[in-house]
């Protein structure tokens, strides 16, 4: 029997746990981004955790700025950053209020909303490519600073909600370390994703990036 996934949102006492807790249970859960062309649905595969003053791979590692204060909480909020002058990347935090932490919403698989999300990414070869790695999900769900500081949790607040969808086995995820982070935070294994699913990024270590002569 193939089951029904669960339409019921998460409630804001799922995101306030520890983050190591909260990064794997998330696998399987539903993300469901209302756009202003429609709405598109996708199935978390991939996740990696980042557990702030604790990680230096985090954001917050060094503490709260004007770029990643939406960590500090509350759980639940939706923490948007642009990265290397071009692409936006999307986490959920989670943990108690005033102390950061959240997790990388690296890949999924669209459910719903396909022809949108491909309008989106023409580079994708195949339905399979369009949220496979963190920048491609927040490009294919249109995803931008815009939403940076959304509640996932707010029933009234239609543009980005998670469903509690159907959460994966314990015996299908895998972990392992986290992609592209440098120093002591790129020894972690952080990285949390459904074996053998399609949808999950290739794993690549952390490459530093040259000046340009």
């Amino acid at each position: 029997m193939i089951a029904i996934p669960d339409r019921t949102p998460l409630a804001r006492e799922f995101f306030d746990r520890p983050v190591l807790e909260v990064a794997p249970d998330l696998l399987g859960r539903v993300l469901v981004r209302v756009t202003p062309d429609g709405p598109i649905e996708l199935r978390l595969t991939e996740v990696e955790a980042y557990d702030g003053a604790n990680d230096p791979g985090s954001h917050a590692y060094r503490g709260r700025t004007a770029r990643n204060g939406v960590m500090f909480g509350p759980p639940g909020h939706v923490y948007v950053y642009f990265t290397y002058g071009m692409w936006h990347c999307m986490n959920l935090v989670c943990g108690p209020e005033g102390r950061a932490s959240a997790v990388l919403l690296r890949a999924g698989e669209i459910t719903e909303g396909a022809e949108l999300a491909r309008k989106r990414r023409l580079s994708a070869r195949n339905d399979k490519e369009l949220a496979k790695g963190p920048a491609r999900l927040a490009t294919a769900l249109d995803v931008d600073r815009a939403l940076d500081g959304t509640d996932a949790c707010a029933l009234d607040d239609p543009a980005l909600t998670v469903l509690t969808g159907t959460p994966v086995s314990p015996d299908q995820v895998l972990n392992g370390p986290r992609t592209g982070v440098a120093g002591d935070g790129g020894v972690h294994p952080w990285r949390f994703w459904i074996a053998n699913d399609p949808t999950v990024s290739p794993y690549r270590a952390h490459v530093p990036r040259g000046r340009s002569t």
